[in-house]
């Protein structure tokens, strides 16, 4: 698959990482000279310019990807690259690092595919660790680790049970929940799981369809 990421910070640089570690093809998009060079530096194929720009976003092969992250700190160039994206049938991943008011929210998320929240997800980390939990997973992905999302269907054996009492595979873990068009957050032993959940997890590869099909079902 051929992934577009627009911004290549802390965030777009790890996804690009993984992403190629996986097999995929990946463009970058990035404004910033410096990070501009780290990028080629570490072997990617980098157009320099505005990632809100259709032109700028054609050149990196927008045409014959199968989707576009908008991963900078700028949520409206994110958005715009979305937009653009989603004009070429591209899945569209949007970035956004603050708590906006509800209605701004859902503007986005109705205009996306999907909404993440990195420095939200990363403090939930931080607290857990803090309070005696083991959220070392999330910054150890290499190639042996997979990180996943899924949505919860209604013919799922898991819906109705708290996210405690799923047994998984002891080399998966899920560490966020969301229901609908909310933002996911850690989930509390107690969270119990519905039909149309979504739940983030981290896996060892080998493991990837077992713990599917714990959640989604044979």
């Amino acid at each position: 698959m051929r992934f577009v990421i627009v911004g290549y910070g802390r965030v777009g640089a790890r996804t690009a990482r993984i992403l190629r570690e996986e097999g995929h093809e990946v463009a970058i998009v990035e404004t910033d000279r410096d990070k501009v060079e780290r990028a080629r530096e570490e072997g990617h194929e980098v157009i320099e310019g505005d990632g809100s720009n259709e032109t700028v976003l054609t050149k990196a092969g927008l045409e014959s990807a199968d989707a576009v992250g908008g991963l900078t700190g700028d949520p409206n160039v994110n958005f715009a690259a979305c937009m653009i994206g989603k004009e070429y049938g591209c899945r569209t991943v949007l970035r956004i690092d603050e708590d906006y008011r509800k209605e701004i929210y859902e503007q986005y998320a109705e205009d996306v595919d999907d909404v993440i929240y990195p420095e939200r997800l990363g403090a939930a980390g931080a607290k857990t660790a803090l309070l005696g939990g083991n959220f070392n997973a999330i910054g150890d992905l290499t190639e042996r680790l997979q990180l996943s999302t899924v949505t919860i269907p209604e013919t799922s054996p898991v819906v109705g049970s708290r996210v405690a009492d799923v047994e998984l595979p002891s080399t998966a873990r899920i560490y966020a929940h969301g229901k609908g068009r909310e933002p996911m957050t850690i989930p509390l032993p107690g969270t119990t799981l519905s039909a149309g959940d979504h739940v983030a997890l981290i896996s060892e590869r080998e493991t990837l369809d077992e713990v599917r099909e714990v959640l989604l079902g044979a």
